[in-house]
């Protein structure tokens, strides 16, 4: 668990227990603090460049993370809100296939940026909804992983930046008239990226496109205010 998001999440905690909110199960703006789980595909799509030799067959997968995340959310509408959220998850990549076992990306962190445009229901309480809209996952801190040091010593790699869409279902329980609440939410992403691999002199010498596409799956609190 990184250090940004203890902070965050922290920060989120003391919003909570601030007396200078007055909770309103019917406010304007809701604060969720949640325990997410961020399950990327990371497959091999297409490869563009393969001056280091990837052998036929080669494939890789992306690590599973679980993070805190904060959710702010402004509501327009009782029926529309809008929802940004805040989180850094760390992942590494390894190799499948013909490549099996292969350590390939050793640490990179993901900043999600997305924004979703929700419609909200009230069946008697309990609020499902579902929302939309645009992503862009910002990598930072990427670094070889073992195998790929051993073969291209003094190299490195990057991820492109890249926007893509999340879809966004879940439901809101509000357990009093104070405010606080449980949440469940699930966003699927839409979300690819390319990997470029340049050897100790700067050149380019891999460069592969990847499917990401995770499913973000989170559980935690509320309060609206």
């Amino acid at each position: 668990m990184n250090k940004i998001a203890i902070l965050a999440a922290l920060a989120a905690a003391t919003a909570f227990s601030s007396p200078a909110l007055a909770g309103d199960a019917e406010g304007k703006w809701q604060v969720k603090l949640l325990g997410t789980g961020v399950l990327p595909d990371g497959k091999i799509t297409s490869i563009d460049k393969n001056t280091l030799g990837l052998p036929v067959g080669s494939q890789t997968k992306a690590s599973d993370n679980v993070v805190p995340t904060i959710a702010v959310e402004y509501f327009a509408t009782p029926n529309f809100s809008v929802e940004t959220i805040c989180c850094l998850t760390q992942h590494h990549i390894s190799g499948a296939g013909a490549i099996a076992g292969a350590a390939v990306v050793d640490h990179v962190l993901i900043l999600p940026a997305t924004v979703t445009l929700k419609y909200h229901l009230d069946l008697g309480g309990v609020k499902p909804y579902l929302g939309a809209g645009p992503s862009v996952f910002f990598y930072i801190d990427e670094k070889q992983g073992a195998t790929l040091n051993t073969l291209n010593a003094g190299g490195k790699l990057h991820l492109d930046n890249k926007v893509g869409v999340a879809l966004q279902a879940g439901v809101d329980i509000p357990l009093s008239k104070t405010g606080m609440g449980v949440s469940l939410d699930a966003k699927k992403y839409f979300m690819n990226t390319t990997l470029h691999v340049f050897n100790a002199g700067g050149t380019e010498i891999l460069t592969t496109q990847h499917k990401l596409d995770p499913w973000v799956l989170s559980a935690g609190v509320s309060y609206r205010f």
